[in-house]
């Protein structure tokens, strides 16, 4: 299959499959996801192999594939606008990612933030797969010569050490690119970054200051996906705020992180500013205002859930989803990485 000289503008992004993917991701990622498969050529993937950089129960990874996938369809990611698929799936992810583990660099990935926060004090027994975590995850977005990839501030230092992967194989290639018909040398694009606008940081409902997150002991801390109606009342009844009224303009939010969080939240799943919300429930209470964001959550949220246990109740069309889109997404990904395995020198039959 002969590659176009200039890659195909396209977008890449995915989600592991651990833990339960809560109000910060949907907010943060999927709603947006949704909104640019109507615009773009979009490859949404269920990063399972991320997933095992730390120790996963098979049984409960199998389950936590479909759960995420469900949840992907249930926020509106629609199988026939874009690729839907389990990285495992697509055997090119993981050929590609031991090519560019010889491109990276060992000081690139010793400046990783996030290796140094989940392997903590034991980096020792940290396995090397959550090591080279960064390369793996370039090798799934330029296995498809993807130009665009939605980022939150957490993972943009990893596509930054994407960009300076593919310059370097490029580089490191140039004559061999430019042989094979690249005549400007550049095989692999420098994919730029969608920051995903003022939704992006949901943060904890126990703590303003940290980010929503799956990994919060606390349950409390964020609203599932999979959360009923009366789980979400309670849980945004309980989340923590201050004693004083809701500030009536954005530049009083300052310094009140939970009130900020709140307002913001209710910002995003009514499509409004913080500002406009503060115009309705501004010098209020916060019972009131909690009761009002209770509302518009369980309407947002509630035919998520209940979309994402009808897809739950038949895992073997699941399955078959995640089947035609890894056969999608492999379809694209082959022809790249066989031209990568041609230019690094590889024979092949």
């Amino acid at each position: 299959m002969q590659l176009p000289q200039k890659p195909t503008p396209r977008v890449f992004s995915g989600m592991q499959p651990t833990g339960n993917l809560h109000l910060g991701n949907y907010l943060g990622a999927m709603v947006r996801w949704v909104e640019m498969q109507n615009s773009h050529e979009c490859i949404y993937c269920v990063v399972d192999m991320h997933a095992i950089t730390l120790w996963q129960d098979p049984g409960e990874l199998k389950q936590a594939i479909r759960s995420v996938t469900a949840a992907y369809i249930a926020a509106g990611l629609d199988p026939d606008k874009s690729i839907l698929f389990n990285q495992s799936q697509v055997y090119e992810h993981a050929e590609l990612a031991w090519i560019l583990n010889c491109v990276a660099r060992l000081g690139w990935l010793n400046r990783m933030t996030q290796f140094k926060e989940k392997a903590g004090k034991d980096r020792e027994n940290a396995s090397v797969g959550l090591y080279a975590y960064p390369v793996l995850m370039a090798a799934d977005i330029l296995a498809y010569r993807a130009t665009h990839v939605p980022v939150g501030e957490d993972q943009k230092q990893h596509l930054e050490l994407c960009r300076d992967i593919a310059q370097k194989f490029n580089n490191d290639f140039s004559a061999a690119i430019r042989a094979a018909g690249f005549e400007d040398g550049t095989f692999f694009p420098l994919p730029e970054p969608v920051i995903m606008g003022p939704a992006t940081r949901v943060m904890s409902l126990r703590d303003g200051t940290k980010k929503m997150s799956k990994s919060e002991p606390s349950d409390m801390s964020r609203i599932n996906l999979t959360d009923d109606a009366d789980t979400i009342a309670r849980k945004i009844g309980r989340a923590k705020t201050d004693p004083h009224p809701l500030p009536e303009s954005e530049a009083e939010l300052e310094g009140r992180p939970e009130a900020d969080n709140l307002v913001g939240i209710y910002a995003a799943l009514a499509d409004t500013s913080k500002a406009a919300v503060l115009a309705k429930f501004g010098g209020g209470q916060f019972s009131t205002f909690k009761a009002a964001l209770s509302e518009l959550a369980v309407a947002r949220l509630a035919p998520v859930n209940a979309e994402m246990n009808r897809l739950l109740a038949d895992p073997a069309e699941i399955d078959r989803i995640l089947a035609t889109g890894a056969r999608k997404a492999q379809a694209i990904a082959a022809p790249i990485v066989t031209r990568a395995k041609d230019i690094v020198g590889f024979l092949r039959s």
